[in-house]
C-alpha cells in the first residue's frame, strides 16, 4: 500500500476519544500529514485539529480521507456513506482500517472506479506472501516485543526510528498494524495474514538492505498472551531481529482481556523472547526496556523506571515521554 498524504481525518460520529484511537495515533506521529478533522453530527471525539468539511480539506491539499475510528464490530455504518461517496467524487482516496472493507460496498467501489480513485483497506493485505525461509539476510533489524498487548510497542518503535533519523542513522519504520500503516504510508497488517505466512510477510516487509541500515519493526501482541502469541512469534521469526526492545505497562495486574493470566515477570519475558528470536538469529538479544508510564502517578514514574533498570540491568526509559536516546545508544 502507498497511501497519499496529506490526510483529512474522518471521525464520523465517534462517541468518545477512545473510539478515535487510530486517528489519535496518526495525528500524534504525523502532525504534518494531518491537515484537519471531519466530524459528523454527534461526534464527541476531538483530535485538536481544525474542523474541516470535504471542500475545505481539498483546499488544504488533502489527498486521502482516513477513517480514523475503531468502532464496535469494525463496521462502516449507513450514515457515513454519503460523506464517503462525496469524497470519492471530489478526488479523495479513502483509507480505512476497519474489518468491514470499503471495497465490498458496491457504491464506493463503483465511484472509485468511475473517478480513478483508490480504496485502501489497510487491515486486509492485497497480495500473497511466501512462507518464510529464515535465511540470513544483510542489514540490521530491531523488533519491539511486549509483556502484554497494547503496552506501547508502536510508540516505542516510532520513537526509536525518530531518534535514529535525528542522528543520521539509516533506518526505516516497518508498520505491522493499521495505525502504523497510516503513519508510515504503507506496511502489512500481520494480524490479517494467514497464519502460515506471517513470518514470510514479515521477511517481505523488512528485506535484505545495506549492512548499516536498521529496520525498526513494529511489534504486535505478546508471546505470553494466549490470544495473540501466534502473531508475536511470527514477527520474531520473520524479522530475524538483531536487537529487541521489551515494552511494558507497569500498572496491570493481569494480561489485557485475560483476567486468569497474570502479567509475566519481566526477566522471564526477556529470556523467552531471546530464546525464540535465537532460532533465526543466534546473536539476538534484548538491549533495553521501554515502559509506558502514562497511567503511573507522575511523582512515581521515574522511580518505576529505576526499579526495572536495577532488576534487568538494561537501559529503561519511557520512550515516548523521555525519548529513545538511551535505547539507540545501546545499539
Amino acid at each position: 500500500m502507498d497511501i497519499r498524504n496529506p490526510y483529512l481525518m474522518f471521525l464520523g460520529d465517534a462517541p468518545d476519544d477512545l473510539a478515535a484511537k487510530v486517528a489519535d495515533g496518526v495525528s500524534k506521529w504525523r502532525p504534518d500529514w494531518c491537515k484537519g478533522q471531519l466530524r459528523l453530527d454527534g461526534c464527541k471525539a476531538d483530535l485538536g485539529l481544525p474542523d474541516m468539511d470535504l471542500e475545505q480539506g481539498r483546499e488544504a491539499g488533502c489527498q486521502t480521507l482516513v477513517v480514523g475510528v475503531a468502532n464496535r464490530g469494525g463496521k462502516i455504518p449507513p450514515n457515513w456513506r454519503e460523506t464517503l461517496e462525496k469524497a470519492l467524487a471530489m478526488g479523495y482516496d479513502i483509507a480505512s482500517g476497519l474489518h468491514n472493507k470499503l471495497a465490498d460496498i458496491d457504491s464506493l467501489a463503483a465511484l472509485a472506479k468511475e473517478h480513478g480513485r483508490q480504496l485502501f483497506d489497510v487491515r486486509h493485505p492485497t497480495q500473497d506472501f511466501d512462507v518464510a525461509k529464515g535465511s540470513k539476510r544483510r542489514g540490521k533489524r530491531l523488533l519491539t516485543v511486549g509483556t502484554d498487548c497494547s503496552v506501547g510497542k508502536m510508540f516505542t518503535s516510532l520513537a526509536i526510528h525518530k531518534t535514529m533519523q535525528e542522528r543520521g542513522v539509516k533506518s526505516s519504520f516497518r508498520a505491522t498494524g493499521q495505525t502504523g500503516i497510516f503513519i508510515a504510508g504503507g506496511g502489512v497488517s500481520v494480524d490479517a495474514v494467514i497464519a502460515d505466512f506471517i513470518s514470510g510477510a514479515t521477511e517481505w516487509l523488512c528485506p535484505e538492505n545495506d549492512a548499516d541500515h536498521w529496520d525498526v519493526v513494529e511489534g504486535q501482541g505478546s508471546l505470553f498472551h494466549a490470544s495473540f502469541a501466534g502473531v508475536s512469534l511470527g514477527l520474531l521469526h520473520g524479522s530475524q531481529p538483531d536487537a529487541l526492545v521489551l515494552c511494558h505497562e507497569p500498572t496491570r495486574s493481569h494480561l489485557r482481556g485475560l483476567p486468569d493470566f497474570p502479567v509475566p515477570d519481566i526477566k522471564e519475558c526477556i529470556r523467552v523472547n531471546e530464546m525464540m528470536a535465537r532460532m533465526v538469529n543466534p546473536d539476538a538479544r534484548v538491549i533495553g526496556v521501554s515502559v509506558n508510564t502514562s497511567k503511573v502517578e507522575k511523582a512515581k514514574q521515574d522511580s518505576v523506571l529505576e526499579e526495572i533498570e536495577r532488576e534487568t540491568g538494561l537501559p529503561t526509559v519511557d520512550a515516548f515521554r523521555q525519548g529513545a536516546g538511551r535505547l539507540v545508544d545501546a545499539l
